[in-house]
């Protein structure tokens, strides 16, 4: 009897499951991977949303608590109900220390001199904020020369009043918060202070709103009588850098709020 040959392997139709087993199974993987992955880019975007909406938030909580520290109260918040809303902050920056002028103004051009005080932090084209306390009025002059290390000239700009020997001359913050969506795409939360470009904050914040609480007892969005306001309740509003097609939105949105008090308007 002739010996036969046993021969095993495969057909062509398990080779086909197998690579059809094969196929759903990396399938599978990837699409467990790429969604988890999405996810991932997702949660950092949200991390990184609601890091800046409450970075912008205490920032300027930080400026609206000092609304007003050695300046007229009339003067320390500017309130626009411009949706998205902005605002605008006078407050001492503490350079200078109890600086004042010991001679009143003969004339509206008269140099500031300030006969004994420390102006080594004022410089050329430097801004100074010149206030009578007495009439809770003043106004920014720019430093054209220090002279004689505690005299100041203002050569480019006069005075719009004299003002009395006492006068403080105080180095100002004068800083204004706003959202720029001139670029729709990545709408920026920009810091203005005084005699300088705007800067870009916090990127991706769409909304600003307050609400100012007066001494009257009135919750108001604006005021034209800001030395009544006593608390600043302040609303961001941010949003993811990228859209998300699988969001009911657009974006994702968060939103941080909080309420200051005013202290210096209190005094």
């Amino acid at each position: 009897m002739a010996n036969s040959k046993i021969q095993s392997g495969f057909t062509l139709i398990e080779l086909l499951i197998g690579v059809l087993m094969a196929s759903i199974v990396t399938y599978a993987a990837m699409s467990l991977y790429i969604t988890q992955h999405k996810q991932m880019i997702v949660q950092d975007q949200i991390a990184d949303m609601q890091a800046n909406t409450r970075a912008a938030a205490e920032v300027i909580a930080n400026a609206v608590k000092k609304a007003g520290m050695n300046a007229p109260r009339s003067a320390a918040i500017g309130t626009a109900d411009t949706n998205p809303d902005s605002i605008t902050v006078m407050y001492d920056s503490g350079e200078l220390h109890n600086v004042q002028i010991e001679v009143t103004m003969p004339t509206t051009s008269s140099e500031l001199r300030c006969d004994g005080h420390d102006l080594s932090a004022v410089e050329e084209n430097d801004w100074i904020y010149l206030y009578d306390p007495y009439a809770d009025a003043g106004e920014f002059l720019q430093v054209t020369h220090v002279q004689y290390s505690d005299h100041l000239q203002h050569n480019t700009m006069p005075t719009m009043r004299l003002y009395p020997a006492g006068s403080k001359v105080v180095k100002m913050n004068h800083v204004k918060f706003y959202v720029d969506q001139s670029n729709p795409d990545h709408p920026t939360l920009m810091i203005e202070t005084i005699n300088t470009s705007p800067q870009p904050f916090a990127e991706n914040i769409i909304d600003l709103n307050f609400r100012y609480y007066l001494a009257t007892g009135a919750v108001v969005t604006q005021t034209n009588t800001p030395e009544l306001i006593r608390m600043v309740e302040i609303d961001v509003v941010g949003r993811t850098h990228d859209p998300d097609d699988e969001f009911f939105t657009a974006y994702r949105t968060r939103n941080f709020n909080l309420r200051v008090k005013v202290r210096n308007l209190d005094l």
